[in-house]
């Protein structure tokens, strides 16, 4: 369970498991909400979600539909449309 207070993200499972997928989304990312683990999975770095800029950079960097952002403050997701669960 995340502790994010006004950020939480969603990353479809086969993309989690991508490792150049992986690696991209820590790249891409500004404020390093997500990182490698040792096996080359995504990992999210919990404690940086707050510090989400809402850039969409990892939303673009991935393929339609397979990361969301949910601001917990509003209920909204981007991209926008997007359903969150």
């Amino acid at each position: 369970m995340s502790h994010a207070l006004f950020i939480d993200v969603e990353v479809d499972s086969a993309v989690a498991q991508d490792r150049e997928l992986a690696a991209k989304l820590a790249e891409v990312c500004p404020v390093d909400i997500f990182a490698q683990a040792d096996d080359g999975a995504l990992r999210v770095v919990e404690e940086n979600l707050d510090e989400c800029v809402l850039c969409e950079l990892c939303i673009n960097a991935a393929p339609p539909g397979t990361v969301k952002v949910i601001k917990l403050y509003s209920g909204e997701t981007l991209p926008a449309g997007a359903a969150s669960g």
